[in-house]
């Protein structure tokens, strides 16, 4: 049976997301989709949009999804749900998991590395964050969580747009982008969304792209060429008009993007990169890179979630390309100064 396709989708409270998932659900896409609800609290799916009522908490709903609230942990549901799939008794193609507003996604995505019950089941697609325009600031600079959500997500849907100036807007996207920029952004009314902005997106394939806006590389280029050994920390307040921005040094979740021009050498790449999984890993949110390595023609495709880290070959690199190898991480507090140095000395 082909693996089940699984979405986690996040944000803090209020942000939108049960209006989003509402209209996922209610859309007439065809598609059937089994909602897993991790919320507890008023926002739940409410039955209007619900057919029956049963014991077990399975809905089916009149489009033809399927409804679950979370009684016992999320492997024993996830477990269920595969089991009654396959025995016939629900009909669904994928997964969405709503979890709670304080929620931390990094648990429940290494449910699906971890357990290999769920693994032989389900695949993880993405981590899709709602973020409100209205409050995002203060719950960023307040709670933790919101910040961690932010930088484990592989797409932000910015709600509530239509209630902040231009400016406003600007400035938390220009925040965002510094936390995660490899989570494209997009401003939605109302929770419409496009499907294809919500499903498929491959954020955990590992594939030969590093999807990070090339302008981002270039505001911070003059940082990142590691052969001059000039790791000066860099300020993001250079650009003039963004003088605004002078906050953002305070996130505790910050990304920073490495370049090497060298190949790496296998085994001691390996080692550091072990001992640093070890070391940081709970601080480590997010971590993906396409590595030039010593003595294969192919890309290396590495990527992580907290301590769990996974590497495969991706495509020769072509001929005219050059072997750049790009690594981005996203996480709290981490010591720059420390991976920097670190990766320059696992360079052949």
């Amino acid at each position: 049976m082909p693996l089940i396709p699984a979405t986690i989708l996040t944000g803090f409270l209020g942000s939108g997301k049960t209006t989003l998932l509402k209209r996922v659900l209610t859309e007439t896409h065809g598609q059937k989709i089994a909602v897993v609800e991790n919320e507890f609290g008023e926002e739940n799916i409410d039955n209007e949009i619900l057919v029956s009522d049963t014991e077990e908490q399975i809905f089916q709903m009149n489009n033809g999804c399927v409804c679950c609230t979370i009684r016992e942990d999320l492997r024993n549901t996830l477990s269920l749900l595969a089991a009654k799939k396959r025995k016939g008794l629900l009909d669904f193609e994928r997964i969405v998991i709503e979890t709670t507003g304080l929620a931390d996604p990094g648990p429940v995505a290494q449910t699906f590395f971890i357990d290999d019950e769920v693994a032989e089941s389900y695949l993880l697609d993405a981590i899709l964050t709602v973020v409100d325009a209205k409050h995002a600031m203060r719950q960023l600079d307040e709670r933790q969580e919101a910040r961690r959500q932010v930088g484990f997500a592989d797409q932000l849907f910015i709600s509530k747009a239509d209630l902040v100036t231009p400016a406003e807007l600007e400035a938390l996207q220009h925040r965002l982008k510094h936390m995660n920029p490899r989570a494209p952004q997009q401003v939605v009314h109302f929770g419409q969304v496009p499907l294809a902005s919500v499903l498929d997106l491959r954020g955990f394939n590992l594939n030969a792209t590093l999807d990070i806006d090339p302008e981002f590389l270039t505001e911070d280029e003059h940082v990142h060429d590691h052969d001059d050994h000039a790791h000066h920390h860099h300020d993001h307040d250079h650009e003039g008009h963004h003088h605004a921005h002078h906050h953002h040094a305070d996130d505790d979740v910050k990304s920073f993007v490495y370049k090497a021009e060298r190949p790496f050498d296998p085994a001691k790449l390996e080692d550091f990169l072990g001992a640093i999984v070890n070391i940081y890993g709970p601080r480590m949110l997010r971590y993906k890179g396409v590595l030039d390595m010593k003595g294969t023609q192919r890309k290396v495709i590495f990527q992580g979630v907290h301590q769990l880290m996974g590497s495969d070959l991706g495509p020769d690199w072509k001929a005219d390309e050059p072997r750049v190898s790009k690594m981005v991480f996203i996480g709290i507090d981490l010591p720059r100064d420390i991976l920097t140095q670190g990766l320059d000395q696992c360079r052949v």
